[in-house]
């Protein structure tokens, strides 16, 4: 059943993606040859003023088929020193057209991921949350180095704030210092009635792909909190407010990919999202149905932020790869050969297949440790 509902999730997230890129192509004149809901052999499928629409057997995602993607390919193929393109087609447009119905499909993540912000802030929900009370980790455990401690802090210490930014409850102070590993941290604590400053070295843990002080949240301030309910347009500003935090936490994420985690423990692949997915909506759902839309819509949301960031990489393949030849044909205004986009459409899928090897070794070996 989790599987199941990982599936479905992951589907419509990419369902969105793709029709973005159909409604951008319609407007800018491009042909839709197909578009599909699924992957592989199809199942339904009805003509509609040109374009075969589809219900395809395997539950994944979906695609939009444009008029013209492969030409250059065509062109290869037959030995030809330009495309033979036509005005209807992808690349038979201008540029520019190219780079917004690209474009489009990452911008409907982002776009997702607002309206799914907004619609958890009109709802408003209840939640258990500790306070910013907190316990140095190498009093607790053995063989645990806390940075927190060595740098003078102490367990009763309680965090006003990080680096200037104010400490709410300790679900703030933990997104905080994990996206900011191998970093001085400036924390200020109260501690009987004083305010103390403390400069804290924080550590990178390489597994989890997260900065780490040491610290635990004192068991004794966990209390129920809330956040309210929201009227329409504050509603709408949470959910841009929220993604563009999103935003900014996964970008920190990208970075701390280069200071020498272990990849294969820090990067996700479907595997591991489809079951992590699926089983956070079963959770979710059966404690009651308000906390299972909550519950999937923020992690949905986590995804659309990852997919509209990851889909702009300037990786040929992608929509990024494919915004960046429109930026070169557009500012040196030639097309590119046949030839060059083909080998950067190869380079592209050559490093996409590499990065799909490390993410399912990374998915076998998390399955083979949570084993039960």
């Amino acid at each position: 059943m989790s599987i199941f509902l990982g599936l479905l999730g992951l589907s419509f997230l990419v369902f969105f993606h793709e029709t973005g890129h159909f409604i951008a192509a319609k407007i800018f004149g491009v042909k839709i040859e197909a578009f599909s809901i699924g992957m592989g052999p199809v199942l339904l499928h009805h003509t509609f003023r040109g374009t075969d629409y589809r219900l395809s057997l395997i539950p994944m995602g979906g695609y939009c088929s444009m008029k013209g993607e492969k030409d250059f390919k065509n062109a290869v193929e037959n030995d030809l020193p330009v495309m033979q393109t036509e005005s209807d087609s992808f690349y038979g447009i201008h540029p520019l057209k190219r780079i917004l119905i690209a474009f489009a499909g990452p911008l409907f993540n982002f776009i997702f991921a607002i309206i799914a912000f907004t619609i958890i802030a009109l709802m408003g929900y209840k939640y258990y949350s500790a306070g910013t009370v907190v316990s140095m980790a190498d009093e607790l455990y053995e063989n645990i180095t806390s940075p927190a401690h060595e740098s003078g802090m102490e367990t009763g210490d309680e965090i006003l704030s990080i680096d200037g930014n104010v400490m709410n409850d300790f679900s703030y102070i933990a997104k905080y210092i994990s996206v900011n590993p191998d970093k001085d941290l400036k924390i200020t604590v109260k501690r009987n009635g004083e305010e103390l400053t403390f400069t804290v070295h924080s550590l990178l843990d390489k597994e989890e792909m997260s900065g780490k002080i040491g610290i635990e949240a004192s068991k004794d301030s966990i209390v129920e909190r809330e956040y309210p309910k929201h009227s329409f347009f504050p509603a709408v500003a949470e959910g841009v407010k929220k993604t563009f935090e999103l935003c900014s936490i996964s970008l920190k994420s990208i970075k701390i990919l280069f200071k020498g985690v272990k990849v294969t423990e820090a990067v996700s692949g479907p595997a591991r999202i489809t079951s992590i997915l699926g089983s956070s909506m079963k959770d979710g759902f059966s404690q009651g149905f308000k906390i299972g839309i909550i519950t999937t819509l923020e992690f949905l949301s986590l995804i659309s932020v990852s997919l509209f960031l990851t889909n702009l990489l300037p990786i040929p393949v992608l929509d990024g790869g494919l915004i960046l030849t429109a930026l070169i044909e557009l500012f040196t205004r030639k097309k590119l050969k046949p030839k060059t986009l083909y080998r950067m459409q190869f380079a592209g899928a050559f490093i996409l297949v590499l990065i799909f090897i490390v993410a399912i070794t990374g998915d076998v070996l998390y399955f083979i440790r949570n084993r039960k």
